[in-house]
């Protein structure tokens, strides 16, 4: 148990010290996004609240798919061995 959180987190930290520094936005979008909250506009706000949006749903089904099959696994498991101890 002990190696694999070991793995977990050395993976996770060599991916984040790995990872290249990216722009999400095209070039119009970054513009009209300047332009909008130099002028006193919130547009920029909304841009990143709906990335934001885009980017937590796929997380959100794999998590709950993740969730629905450890549940189906762990029920399988203590069928199995409570037909077992039988």
């Amino acid at each position: 148990m002990f190696k694999k959180l070991v793995l977990i987190l050395f993976i996770l930290v060599s991916t984040f010290a790995v990872a290249p520094q990216v722009k999400a936005q095209c070039s119009m979008c970054t513009i009209s996004a300047e332009q909008g909250t130099k002028n006193g506009n919130t547009q920029g706000k909304g841009l990143n609240s709906g990335i934001l949006y885009l980017l937590a749903i796929p997380y959100l089904l794999i998590a709950g798919i993740g969730v629905l099959w450890y549940r189906n696994y762990r029920k399988k498991v203590t069928s199995t061995s409570l037909n077992t101890s039988n």
